[in-house]
C-alpha cells in the first residue's frame, strides 16, 4: 500500500497500542532439586525489548507505559502479549548451567460492578458461544486442525467469548485465546451435582481440589476472566447452600483477582448459591422444552426472569444458555421446531429482550451451542445434540448468519479510538480457511 511521500518502513512502520498504563506483574517461581542457584527474571515486549527486569523467585516486576491485553473486536490491537523469560544459573560438577523458561504474559484488570464486567475499566459485554471439544471424525478431545478452523468460524462469527463447558479445555485452546482475544468462562468439571449426596463432605473436598488444580493450571492465561464451579446444579437444595459458599470462597482465596460464578437453571426464589457468586449465570430454554412452539411468550418469559434475578440480587447477569435444536435442511413456514426458521426465530425473540436488559445490567448471551455434537442415544436426540449454529462438520445453520449479523453490530456499537471495528477474516467467508 502506497502510504505517501516520507512514510518510513520497517519497526516503525508498526502501529502500537496508546500507552498510558503502569503495568504490574507479580511473579513466584518453585525450583525442585538443587539449592545452588540464581534466577533472573525478564519481562520482553513482542518486539524482544527489555521492559522490565527482577531477581529471585518471587517479586513483581513494574511496566511503565504498559501495552493492555485487551479483547477480540475492543480494541485496535487486541491481544497484547508479553514474554516473561526465567533464566535459572545452577551449580553442578560440570560448572555452572543455565536454563531458560518462557511464558506468554498479558496486563489487564478485570473487575464487577452491580450492572458491569469491566476490562481494564471499560464495560466489556460477552457475545459468544459455548463449546464443546468434539467433531465427528476424532470424537471428543483435542484435535488442532479442528481447533484452528474452530477459532477461524469464532472471528468470523464476531463472537469474543465462549464458555468451557463443562470441564476445562486442552491448554492449547487457552494459549490460542490468549493470542487471539477471544475471552474465556473457565468452567470446571462440576456437571450433575443434582442429587443431596452430590452435596457431601466428600464431594465437596474433591471439588475443592478440583479448582486447585484448574486455578493452578490456567491462573496465567489473561484470556481467562472468570472462573465457573459448576453447571446446573440442584442448587434449591439445602446442603449447596454451604457447599457452594465454601467453594466459592476457596476459588476466590485461590484466585483473588477473578469473579467466580457457576451456572444455574433454578428458580431464583429457591437458588441458594447464587447470594455467592460475582456474576448471575442464567440458563434457560423457553418455547423449546416447555411452551412447545409458542415463541410469542419468550419476550415476557425472559424479561421476568432477568428483573427476578436483578431485583433480588443487583449483580450483573449472562444469559449463559438459551437455544433450539435444528435439523439442516429442515424448512417450515410457520416456523416449526426443529427447522432452522424455529432456532431463527426463537432466537430473534430472546435478541430483543436482550437488547433492552444490556442496556441495564445484562453483561452477556452466550448461544447454545456452537456446534452440534454426539450425545448418549435417546428418542430425544436425533443423532446427538442439534443445537449448534453449526454443523458437527462446522457448515454454517441459517442461524450463523443471524448471529453473525447481531454480534458484528454489538461490536460496532462500541467504537475504540472513533472508528469501528472491521471484520477479521480473509475473504467472505470462513469456509475459505
Amino acid at each position: 500500500m502506497d502510504r505517501g511521500p516520507g512514510h518510513k518502513s520497517g519497526a516503525e512502520d508498526r502501529q502500537r497500542p496508546l500507552l498510558c498504563h503502569r503495568g504490574l506483574v507479580n511473579y513466584q517461581i518453585v525450583v525442585q532439586g538443587s539449592e545452588h542457584f540464581q534466577l533472573e527474571v525478564c519481562l520482553l515486549d513482542e518486539e524482544g525489548r527489555v521492559v522490565a527486569k527482577g531477581t529471585g523467585g518471587r517479586g513483581q516486576l513494574r511496566v511503565p507505559s504498559a501495552h493492555l491485553w485487551w479483547p477480540y473486536l475492543m480494541h485496535e490491537h487486541p491481544a497484547y502479549l508479553y514474554s516473561l523469560e526465567v533464566k535459572l544459573t545452577a551449580q553442578t560438577a560440570a560448572g555452572f548451567v543455565s536454563d531458560f523458561y518462557t511464558l506468554p504474559v498479558g496486563i489487564r484488570t478485570v473487575a464487577v460492578t452491580e450492572s458491569q464486567f469491566r476490562i481494564n475499566g471499560k464495560p466489556f459485554y460477552f457475545h459468544g458461544v459455548n463449546k464443546h471439544e468434539d467433531a465427528d471424525i476424532r470424537g471428543k478431545g483435542f484435535d488442532w486442525p479442528l481447533l484452528v478452523k474452530d477459532f477461524n468460524l469464532l472471528r468470523w462469527l464476531g463472537a469474543n467469548a465462549f464458555r468451557t463447558s463443562h470441564y476445562p479445555y486442552a491448554e492449547e485452546v487457552m494459549q490460542l485465546c490468549d493470542r487471539y482475544g477471544i475471552v474465556v468462562i473457565d468452567e470446571s468439571p462440576g456437571v450433575g451435582i443434582v442429587l443431596a449426596q452430590s452435596f457431601s463432605n466428600v464431594s465437596l473436598q474433591h471439588h475443592l481440589e478440583v479448582m486447585e488444580e484448574m486455578v493452578r493450571r490456567d491462573k496465567n492465561h489473561p484470556a481467562v476472566v472468570m472462573w465457573s464451579v459448576a453447571n446446573e446444579p440442584a442448587s434449591f437444595l439445602k446442603p449447596a447452600g454451604y457447599y457452594f459458599k465454601t467453594l466459592i470462597a476457596h476459588t476466590k482465596a485461590l484466585d483473588p483477582s477473578r469473579p467466580v460464578t457457576f451456572v444455574t437453571n433454578s428458580n431464583y426464589e429457591a437458588d441458594l448459591a447464587v447470594p455467592y457468586v460475582d456474576v448471575i449465570c442464567v440458563n434457560s430454554y423457553y418455547s423449546w422444552y416447555h411452551d412447545y412452539g409458542h415463541m410469542e411468550v419468550i419476550q415476557l418469559q425472559l424479561a421476568t426472569q432477568f428483573e427476578s434475578w436483578y431485583k433480588t440480587y443487583q449483580k450483573p447477569i449472562i444469559q449463559s444458555e438459551y437455544g433450539a435444536e435444528t435439523i439442516t435442511g429442515f424448512h417450515e413456514d410457520p416456523p416449526l421446531m426443529f427447522s432452522e426458521e424455529y432456532q431463527k426465530g426463537l432466537l430473534e425473540q430472546y435478541h430483543v429482550v436482550l437488547d433492552q436488559k444490556r442496556k441495564e445490567y445484562v453483561v452477556g448471551e452466550l448461544i447454545w451451542n456452537f456446534a452440534d455434537f454426539m450425545t448418549d442415544q435417546s428418542p430425544q436426540r436425533a443423532i446427538g445434540n442439534r443445537k449448534g449454529i453449526f454443523t458437527r462438520q462446522r457448515q454454517p445453520k441459517s442461524a450463523a448468519f443471524l448471529l453473525r449479523e447481531r454480534y458484528w453490530k454489538l461490536a460496532n456499537e462500541t467504537k475504540y479510538h472513533g472508528s469501528a471495528v472491521k471484520s477479521q477474516c480473509v475473504g467472505n467467508s470462513p469456509f475459505t480457511f
